[in-house]
């Protein structure tokens, strides 16, 4: 399985250091990803997962984000199937991270 967490949460988690090295994976196609991404991301669409998981370590925590949830949670769901034990889905996405005022980056500035 996976958790849900809120972009809170993964900040409190994951940005601050405290779980170490990790992965975000942002899971939206490469357009979406360009025009902007929470700082740190990495880009596999939902579209390539299947076929790029193998980019994925299973060595630490891996969180998923897309626009709003939904594509991570199916990718969180898929990686689960595969043996992956620590995944977090973040359930407010890159959506709820704009909303919230924080920073992102674009393709230009990553």
């Amino acid at each position: 399985m996976y958790t849900d967490i809120s972009n809170d949460d993964y900040l409190q988690q994951f940005a601050s250091g405290d779980r170490g090295d990790f992965q975000l994976i942002d899971v939206r196609e490469d357009d979406e990803y360009a025009e902007s991404h929470i700082p740190g991301a990495s880009n596999i669409p939902l579209s390539e997962f299947m076929a790029r998981a193998d980019e994925i370590s299973e060595d630490g925590p891996v969180a998923l984000v897309c626009n709003t949830g939904v594509r991570s949670s199916q990718a969180a769901l898929y990686l689960a199937s595969m043996g992956y034990e620590d995944i977090y889905n973040l359930e407010e996405g890159t959506k709820g991270w704009i909303k919230q005022g924080r920073a992102v980056e674009s393709a230009d500035e990553s």
